[in-house]
């Protein structure tokens, strides 16, 4: 089923999603099970499933040279939204990425997903490598985000990129598109933003999910401002509780997202990262309360592999 879909059945009332990431390569899929069990009473319709592009590594030869080796450290993703939906009989969204993909990949990655009977898809432009300062798209891919929503587009009115193909079936994929309430890092400002957001789905995205945000006025601005540049579409927060001391730093430097000075001073009162996550829920759980008052679709949480502190917040509110 769509993720619109979803959204209409749930006849206004806010749903419980969440992502997750593939485990690491030479662990196997108990350890994605194990961490979607513990959320499954809460009856999430969909779960996203992260891809992970490939990284470069630069291993030192015998005659001490460099080698430059390509490993993808998550592999994946296909195989997991397979499971999940074979497993609890719900919706499993993959991230499709421009990074590392050309746009024949694209093609072929879509028909595969088409044949497993996946509706739903997340279309984002990804990160640039560890070794690059700007992402670098492949020589026959996308650069954007809107390009790769325009290929999946057209393959659901049955447009190849091989048009001498005969009898082209036509995919139904529901488009996902990410949102920035902080406004993403290379835009030159938010109105940038919201501008190619809305080509975006002028061009075939159904719905938006945002990057995690700490401080709901964000949010609620973000979203008034895409209602008054005429965006219509489902636009549903995604949160992620800290867990950790490290994270005051890691989640702006990564994320490129503000952490508010109340939340920020209450973990740096804890004398441990135990104390961290029962901050992290708390502060989560508040969000959540107020975004549910304002009538959001759904409550997207950013699992990061970890499930404990999204069953706590789940508990609370679901």
């Amino acid at each position: 089923m769509k993720v619109t879909e979803h959204i209409a059945k749930g006849n206004g009332k806010t749903q419980f999603s969440f992502e997750i990431l593939p485990p690491l390569k030479g662990q196997n899929i108990q350890s994605i099970f194990d961490s979607i069990d513990p959320l499954m009473e809460f009856k999430p319709p969909f779960i996203d499933v992260t891809y992970h592009r490939e990284e470069y590594v630069y291993k030192e030869m015998e005659n001490g040279l460099l080698q430059k080796k390509i490993v993808k450290k998550r592999p994946g993703t296909v195989g997991i939204c397979a499971a999940i939906q074979n497993k609890y009989q719900v919706d499993a969204i993959p991230h499709i990425l421009c990074g590392g993909f050309t746009k024949e990949d694209t093609e072929n990655f879509l028909i595969d997903l088409d044949f497993l009977g996946i509706d739903n898809v997340m279309a984002l432009r990804g990160d640039a490598v560890k070794t690059e300062t700007y992402f670098t798209p492949e020589k026959e891919g996308h650069n954007y985000a809107l390009g790769l929503v325009q290929q999946i587009a057209a393959l659901n009115r049955g447009e190849y990129l091989d048009e001498d193909i005969q009898n082209q079936a036509q995919t139904d994929f529901c488009i996902g598109v990410a949102g920035y309430p902080e406004k993403h890092i290379e835009a030159p400002n938010m109105d940038s933003d919201i501008h190619f957001l809305k080509k975006k789905l002028k061009h075939g995205a159904s719905y938006i999910v945002t990057q995690m945000f700490f401080d709901n006025e964000k949010f609620f601005n973000f979203v008034n401002k895409c209602r008054e540049e005429g965006i219509t579409a489902p636009i549903i927060p995604g949160l992620k509780p800290i867990s950790t001391k490290k994270q005051l730093n890691l989640i702006p430097h990564r994320f490129f997202t503000d952490l508010p000075e109340e939340l920020i001073k209450e973990v740096l009162k804890c004398s441990n990262n135990q104390e961290v996550r029962e901050v992290g829920v708390e502060w989560c759980v508040q969000q959540s309360k107020e975004l549910i008052a304002e009538k959001v679709p759904f409550l997207h949480y950013y699992s990061m592999g970890r499930s404990d502190n999204i069953r706590s917040i789940a508990e609370q509110l679901f």
